[in-house]
């Protein structure tokens, strides 16, 4: 019987494994039970690249060399199962899950996606590579939103791949860039692996995903700028498109005020609010002027808050308050007629020579002893003699102007920092009008349907993301809170894209009116908070209000449910999100038995005892552990590999002086190779299973190989540059 290649690769693998295992345990002085629990490693890996499932194997093997371990004691066994299980499904992150899966694949059915690779399509057309880019920047949103590696790859393998192979595409360059793009959903927040990595590593999930932001951005940043330089020295692998798949279809209206060429719309739309076209016209205007509408609106913002009365009459009232408090303090401790208090500099001093050491001996104190604070048991007339003397000398500092001066050095040394931040802001405000100056003089009638469309597919995403990131990395909400938001957002999207898709322009305006009227109450709960956060308003937000909206909110999901035929993507969804969430719960209390069972065997301790005894330095350590999960990448699963292998690092750390958050960062990174490594490269295999016939598996794995390449590129330039992912923590956090 003849094998396949892939077969034999695994069977090699095993035997290498197998192979290992015997020869640590033959060359072993004396056999210990850490020797036994290396040997449980060894099996559990062997069986899940037999194909046995992960879970049930770890959970399996757990409980098996726990019995072993406790001498064949069935009841200690169980209720170390019983207590790990719990442990684990006492995480409250772990709600999060999910949520965020839940939001993944509502989104993923909101039917946006093909829209949103046509808007960037034609936004980038001008971009050597263009679809190439056009697909990474896709798949990075869109896997961001879902986190979803197989949905997205196989969505963009239907959508993008088969484009790129009409349009002169090499198979190796669209098939990297679908499988490789699809795979930043598992590094780019929110992201389901960094809740894994954190709830195993005991790491902050807010953190991680602060860490991750600037890493994930990087490296699809080193994807698209691969593919363009691929593209500019070697054009017959990507040709550039030919005009008729650059263009843009126009409506009528623009079609009649272009005039047959390319004109400004800007000016064309303000001279047509005077002809018979005035209605459609002011249409058209009111979507090209919205980032003017935008911009004023944030310069709004912040000029209200800079300028609003009741904050800074607030703050100024504290500074008048502030010495009159000290200045009353500072008088009832000086008028008192007892045993005066000693500040704090004036305390308990330490004596001369009580902390200096002498062979290791702590010096006698001189002779003097604790010296006795000057005042300390002063007689009550002698303290209102001092107090008078006080007050005294404080006077004549006032009349010779010493102390007067005080209070407008500080103001003086903070007027540079005023005018620097106001200056700032003018800057930033000519940056802005410029960029609208070049804005609008680029804006033919084909880029604003462009723009258009990137208003109904690129941006509504955009802003679900950084609300959930947001509200997290800034401490507005918890992971968990932050993923039910998400939630709701992905259900809202999918409603709302449903309307647009299964009902005709005349049937949704008053589906929509009906939805605003619902939701106003909402709007004006959080326009009052706001307000209210802003000191415009001081009353607090009625809770009849506050039940009104929440009841609105609740009418419209069920509304929306019916009159936006949610039934079958909400069935899917939960049914999904129920499936997938199951899998890695199981997944974590079959980790956390095995990993009690492989501590309680020693075989933490043979580990570290091994890893030390090398002798390794920071470098050579972090060196070595990312090798191993480079290699365990090619066999196993991202999951398997935190899991299993993150709670046998995660001890090391300490002694070699290595920072978890940047560790699991460092881990984040080398597993996206677990998605592109053959033999077991599932993004390979989602793509295989849409792709046309004459595609082979090869050539797939040929068009990884690159990819890969940049992955193992930035893995260095993180550890060359930690500040790339602990910079926006440490602002953030400290």
């Amino acid at each position: 019987m003849k094998l396949r290649k892939e077969l034999w690769f695994g069977f090699s693998l095993m035997g290498l494994i197998v192979a290992g295992t015997a020869f640590v345990l033959l060359r072993a002085e004396r056999l210990s039970s850490g020797h036994l629990g290396l040997t449980m490693l060894a099996l559990v890996v062997v069986a899940i690249m037999l194909g046995f499932p992960t879970a049930f194997t770890l959970m399996g093997m757990g409980m098996a060399f726990t019995w072993l371990a406790y001498d064949f004691d069935t009841g200690k066994t169980l209720t170390l199962m019983v207590q790990s299980a719990f442990k684990v499904m006492g995480n409250d992150v772990l709600i999060s899950i999910p949520l965020f899966v839940f939001m993944g694949y509502l989104v993923e059915r909101a039917n946006l996606i093909d829209k949103l690779f046509k808007s960037l399509h034609l936004a980038l057309a001008r971009v050597p590579g263009s679809l190439a880019v056009a697909t990474l920047f896709t798949c990075a949103i869109f896997a961001t939103a879902t986190g979803i590696v197989g949905a997205v790859v196989t969505l963009m393998g239907l959508l993008a791949f088969p484009q790129m192979l009409k349009a002169g595409y090499d198979v190796r360059v669209g098939a990297g860039a679908i499988t490789a793009g699809g795979c930043l959903g598992i590094l780019i927040p929110p992201s389901v692996m960094l809740i894994v990595y954190g709830a195993t590593a005991g790491v902050s999930v807010v953190q991680l995903y602060a860490g991750a932001f600037f890493p994930g951005l990087m490296l699809a940043g080193l994807y698209v700028v691969y593919v363009v330089l691929l593209a500019w020295l070697k054009p017959q692998l990507m040709p550039p498109l030919p005009p008729e798949a650059r263009q843009v279809l126009l409506p009528p209206l623009a079609l009649q005020l272009s005039g047959g060429r390319r004109r400004l719309a800007l000016p064309a739309l303000l001279a047509a609010l005077k002809g018979p076209t005035r209605s459609a016209a002011l249409r058209q205007l009111g979507v090209a002027l919205l980032p003017v509408l935008v911009l004023v609106s944030l310069w709004g913002v912040v000029w209200l808050h800079q300028h609003n009365p009741l904050t800074h009459g607030s703050d100024a009232v504290q500074r008048l308050e502030a010495p009159a408090e000290e200045a009353g303090s500072s008088g009832s401790a000086g008028s008192g007629t007892g045993l005066a208090e000693p500040s704090a500099s004036e305390g308990l001093a330490e004596p001369e020579g009580a902390a200096s050491e002498a062979d290791g001996v702590l010096a006698e104190p001189k002779d003097e002893g604790l010296a006795e604070p000057e005042g300390a048991l002063a007689e009550p007339g002698e303290a209102e003699a001092s107090a008078a003397a006080a007050v005294a000398s404080a006077a004549s500092e006032v009349a010779g102007g010493s102390l007067a001066v005080a209070e407008p050095t500080e103001e003086a040394a903070a007027a540079p920092s005023a005018s620097e931040a106001r200056g700032g802001a003018w800057l930033g405000a000519a940056a802005a009008v410029l960029g609208l100056v070049a804005f609008y003089g680029l804006l033919s009638f084909e880029r604003l349907e462009i723009f258009k469309l990137l208003l109904t597919s690129f941006f509504p995403l955009m802003v679900l993301i950084l609300a959930v990131l947001g509200s997290i990395v800034f401490g507005l909400a918890t992971p968990t809170e932050a993923a039910a938001v998400g939630a709701f957002g992905g259900y809202l999207l999918a409603a709302v894209y449903a309307v647009l898709h299964k009902r005709t322009p005349g049937q949704r305006r008053p589906v929509f009116l009906v939805w605003l009227l619902l939701w106003a109450p909402l709007l004006i709960c959080v326009g009052w908070y706001i307000a209210k956060a802003e000191g415009f308003v001081q009353t607090a937000v009625s809770p009849g209000l506050g039940a009104i909206a929440g009841l609105g909110v609740l009418l419209w999901v069920m509304l929306s449910y019916r009159q936006a035929q949610l039934r079958e993507e909400v069935r899917d969804s939960v049914f999904l999100t129920a499936k997938t969430s199951a899998m890695v719960c199981w997944l974590f209390v079959g980790s956390a038995i095995f990993s009690a069972a492989f501590a309680l065997l020693g075989g933490q301790d043979l580990v570290e005892k091994w890893v030390l005894g090398l002798e390794l330095s920071k470098t050579e350590f972090l060196v070595l552990s990312q090798l191993i999960i480079f290699i365990l990448g090619w066999p196993l699963e991202w999951t398997e590999i935190i899991v299993i292998f993150m709670p046998i690092f995660i001890p090391l750390l300490d002694h070699f002086g290595v920072d978890p958050l940047f560790f699991g960062l460092l881990v984040a990174l080398n597993l996206q190779t677990a998605f592109l490594s053959p033999p077991v490269a599932m993004a390979a295999f989602y793509l295989k299973g849409v792709s046309p016939p004459h595609v082979s598996l090869n050539q797939i794995f040929a068009g990884m190989l690159p990819f890969m390449g940049i992955q193992v590129l930035a893995i260095v330039l993180l550890y060359q540059w930690p500040s790339i992912g602990l910079w926006l923590p440490k602002v953030l956090y400290g």
